[in-house]
C-alpha cells in the first residue's frame, strides 16, 4: 500500500515530564491494581475559601460497583477526611451546608443537606420517586433547585375485556410515540421529559416550575433569586430539532418563562455574572456540518446584546466561571491532547491562563485562588489548586493512588506528529513498555478512539500502561474529525466516515515503525464505537495486523441510523436511506466484509442502544460465513462500552490480549497475561 511521506516531529514536552520515574522496588502495573483504583472529582471552595469539598471515588469489589464518597480538607491540603457517602455536593451560599444526593427512602437517589458545624446534622430533604440532579442553591439558602425526569401518562386507552377471576395476563405493551423515545445507559424516556424543580432547604415537597413535552437544563440561578436559566428548546417541533436549542428564564414566583436567545443554532451552559448584569453562554451558529467548535458568548440578563468571545479561538469552551470582579470568564478549553484554564475578558482577546502536558478541568474559584483536577501521562487524576496571579505554580494536594502505584514502573509516553493524506498533521502518542529495550522489536497495538468527534488526550489511561506492562506498544492517535483540533479539522470527515481517516491511521503506524523497535509481525487493532467502526473497515482494507477486535460498532449504517438511541444519526448523511442508500452502503464495513482475513473480534454490550448488538451480529454473522476466525463476546450489564463494572473492565483487558495472543507470531514475544474468567 502507498504511503504519504511521514514527517516524525521532535517530542514537544519536556522529557521529565513524560519519563516514568524510578521504581522503588521491581515491579510493573498489575490488572489487580485496578481493583483498589480511586478517582477524584467536582472540588468545591467553602464560600469563605478555607476548606475544599469534592468527591472521591472507589471500587466496591464485593457488589462489582462504583461507588462515591464526598470528603473534605483545608484549602491547603491538610485534614483530609471522609465527610459522607453521596456525590454532587454544592456548598450553600453562606457556607453553613451542603447539599447532596445519595441513596436515600423510600428508594433511589434523594436529596440531602448536611450542617458544616461540629453537630454535623443531616437531613434527607425530598422523597422522589426518580433522580434528581443539577443541584443549585438559591442565593438566601431557602430552596435547592434540581433538575428531575416527570412521568408521562397514557392517554391512549383501550377497552379490553375484563380478564377471569385469578387469570394472569401478559403485561400491556410499551406504547412509544415520540422520535427520540430510548437513551443509552437509561433506556426507553417516552414515559416523561426533564423539568426543573425547587425544594425546601429545610425539606419538603417539591415545586415544579417548568411544564411541556421538552427536556429541559440544569438550573441556574440569578443572583437576586427570583428567576433560573436553562437551556432548552421549548417549539412545537422541538423534537425534529437538530443542533438547536435557547436559553430562557423561568419566574420562581409566577412560573412565567421567557426566551432570552433567539438563534438559528445551539445556545446551553447560561452562566450568571456576580452582579446579575450579564449572562455568559456557549453556542454556535447552525450548519450541516457534523463538527463545530463552540463559542463563548455574553448577553445581557434580558437577552439583549449578545456579542462573541471567542470568536477566533476555534476551541470549545467548557466549565464556564466568572472572574469575581467580573471582568470577564473563565473556562477549560480542549486543544491537541491537552485540557488548559483559559479567560476571556469582556474587552480583549482571550488567552491561556495554564499550559502544560496534562489534562488540567478548573471546576471553581475563589477570590484569585482556582481549584479542580489534572491528569498527566504519568499521573492519575487528582486535586490541585493555583493562585491565579500565579498560574505556572500547580499544587497538587491529593494522591489518592499513590499508594498503590509506590515502586510501579510505567511506560514512558511519548507524542508523534505526523504528515498524512492532503497534508494534514496528524497527533498521536506512544506508550512503550516499562522495561522498554530499543534494540528489541515490541508487538504493536493501534488503539482508535470513539465519537468520532471526540480526542485522545495525555491523561493518565490505565488500560494502556497495563498493556504496556504486559509487552506491547500501544499507539493511540487523534485523526481527522477528532475534536481539539478545530472545526475544519474536525468537520474533514463530513459524509466520508470512515475514509481518509483510515489513512490517517495507517500512516501512524508507519511512523512508529520506523522508529525500528515494533514486530511488523505482531501487529493488532482495536476499539469501540466509532473505534469499532474504524477498526471493522481496517480489516476489511488491508490485512497488515495479525488480529483486531472490533467492540460495539456499526457495521450497517442503513440498519443503525434507525435503531440507534438518536434520530439525528439520520442528519450525518447527504440523503435519507429511503432517498438513495448509496452513501449508507458505501461507508458500511459491511460491504466490504468479503475483503477480511483478519481474525476479528467482536466485544459489546448486551444492553447497547448506542450501537446496538444487532450491529454486532451482523458483522459476526457475516465473517462466520466467510469462514474468518471471530468471536462475540457479549457483555452482561454493560451498556454502551464494556467496561463500567469493574470485572468488566478487567475482562476488557484480558480478552482483548487472549485474542491477540491466540492469533499472533509467539516467537521471542515475552510474557503474556492470558484470560480465565471463572464466571464465565
Amino acid at each position: 500500500m502507498t504511503r504519504t511521506a511521514l514527517t516524525l516531529l521532535a517530542l514537544a514536552v519536556a522529557p521529565a515530564l513524560m519519563e516514568a520515574q524510578a521504581p522503588a522496588t521491581e515491579s510493573v502495573l498489575e490488572l489487580s491494581t485496578y481493583l483498589e483504583w480511586e478517582g477524584v472529582s467536582n472540588p468545591r471552595f467553602s464560600p469563605d475559601g478555607g476548606q475544599i469539598l469534592y468527591t472521591r471515588r472507589w471500587v466496591d469489589k464485593v457488589n462489582d460497583a462504583w461507588e462515591s464518597s464526598l470528603w473534605l480538607m483545608n484549602v491547603d491540603g491538610t485534614k483530609q477526611r471522609f465527610l459522607v457517602d453521596g456525590s454532587s455536593a454544592e456548598w450553600s451560599r453562606d457556607g453553613t451546608r451542603i447539599a447532596y444526593t445519595a441513596e436515600g427512602e423510600p428508594d433511589g437517589t434523594q436529596i440531602f443537606v448536611r450542617w458544616m458545624d461540629a453537630e454535623g446534622a443531616t437531613s434527607q430533604v425530598t422523597r422522589l420517586t426518580e433522580s434528581p440532579s443539577g443541584l443549585a442553591w438559591s442565593p438566601d439558602g431557602e430552596w435547592i433547585a434540581f433538575s428531575m425526569r416527570v412521568p408521562k401518562k397514557d392517554t391512549w386507552k383501550i377497552d379490553l375485556p375484563a380478564k377471569p377471576e385469578g387469570a394472569t395476563w401478559t403485561k400491556a405493551p410499551r406504547v412509544v410515540q415520540s422520535v427520540d423515545y430510548r437513551q443509552d445507559r437509561r433506556g426507553f424516556n417516552e414515559e416523561g421529559y426533564e423539568h426543573i424543580f425547587i425544594v425546601p432547604a429545610t425539606g419538603g415537597t417539591p415545586r415544579q416550575l417548568t411544564s411541556g413535552d421538552w427536556d429541559h437544563g440544569s438550573p441556574e440561578w440569578t443572583p437576586d433569586g427570583r428567576g433560573i436559566l436553562f437551556s432548552t428548546l421549548r417549539t412545537e417541533d422541538a423534537e425534529y430539532a437538530i443542533r438547536e436549542s435557547e436559553i430562557y428564564r423561568v419566574d420562581v414566583e409566577s412560573g412565567a418563562i421567557a426566551q432570552l436567545t433567539d438563534r438559528h443554532g445551539a445556545d446551553y451552559a447560561p452562566t450568571v455574572s456576580p452582579d446579575g448584569r450579564l449572562i455568559a453562554y456557549v453556542g454556535y451558529d447552525w450548519s450541516d456540518d457534523t463538527f463545530r467548535e463552540s463559542v463563548l458568548y455574553v448577553m445581557n440578563a434580558d437577552g439583549s446584546g449578545p456579542r462573541a468571545l471567542t470568536a477566533a479561538l476555534d476551541r470549545s469552551p467548557s466549565g464556564l466561571m466568572w472572574a469575581p470582579d467580573g471582568s470577564g470568564v473563565y473556562f477549560n478549553a480542549s486543544r491537541e491532547g491537552v485540557r488548559d484554564l483559559h479567560f476571556a475578558p469582556l474587552r480583549g482577546a482571550p488567552r491561556r491562563v495554564t499550559e502544560g502536558t496534562h489534562v488540567l478541568s478548573i471546576d471553581d474559584i475563589r477570590g484569585r485562588m482556582a481549584v479542580g483536577t489534572r491528569t498527566s501521562p504519568h499521573e492519575p487524576g487528582d486535586i490541585v489548586v493555583l493562585d491565579l496571579r500565579r498560574p505556572g505554580e500547580l499544587r497538587e494536594l491529593t494522591s489518592v493512588n499513590a499508594d498503590v502505584l509506590r515502586g510501579v514502573r510505567l511506560g514512558a509516553v511519548e507524542e508523534l506528529w505526523w504528515t498524512s493524506t492532503d497534508d494534514f498533521r496528524i497527533q498521536g502518542w506512544v506508550v512503550k513498555p516499562p522495561d522498554f529495550d530499543p534494540s528489541r522489536k515490541y508487538p504493536l497495538m493501534l488503539a482508535i478512539h470513539g465519537g468520532p468527534h471526540a480526542m485522545y488526550s495525555v491523561g493518565f489511561n490505565f488500560g494502556w500502561q497495563e498493556h504496556a506492562a504486559n509487552g506491547y506498544v500501544v499507539l493511540y492517535t487523534n485523526p481527522r474529525g477528532s475534536s481539539g483540533y478545530g472545526s475544519a479539522f474536525g468537520n474533514a470527515i463530513k459524509n466520508a466516515y470512515p475514509g481518509k481517516d483510515f489513512d490517517d491511521l495507517m500512516n501512524g503506524v508507519d511512523a512508529v515503525i520506523e522508529q525500528g523497535y515494533v514486530d511488523t509481525e505482531n501487529m493488532f487493532v482495536y476499539g469501540c464505537s466509532g473505534g469499532g467502526v474504524l477498526t471493522a473497515w481496517v480489516v476489511s482494507h488491508t490485512d497488515r495486523f495479525r488480529a483486531a477486535s472490533s467492540n460495539c460498532p456499526v457495521i450497517n449504517w442503513l440498519s443503525f441510523v434507525g435503531t440507534t438511541d438518536s434520530p439525528f444519526w439520520y442528519s450525518n448523511f447527504e440523503k435519507m436511506p429511503w432517498e438513495d442508500p448509496s452513501e449508507h452502503l458505501r461507508r458500511s464495513p459491511l460491504m466490504y466484509v468479503q475483503n477480511v482475513k483478519t481474525p476479528t473480534m467482536l466485544m459489546t454490550g448486551e444492553r447497547d442502544l448506542r450501537t446496538p448488538i444487532s450491529q454486532t451480529e451482523e458483522f459476526y454473522q457475516a465473517l462466520k460465513m466467510l469462514r474468518v476466525p471471530t468471536a462475540m463476546i457479549r457483555f452482561n450489564d454493560e451498556w454502551h462500552g464494556t467496561g463500567s463494572k469493574p470485572s468488566n473492565f478487567m475482562r476488557t483487558q484480558l480478552y482483548l490480549r487472549s485474542w491477540f495472543e491466540r492469533w499472533g507470531d509467539h516467537d521471542d514475544r515475552g510474557s503474556r497475561t492470558t484470560a480465565t474468567d471463572p464466571d464465565a
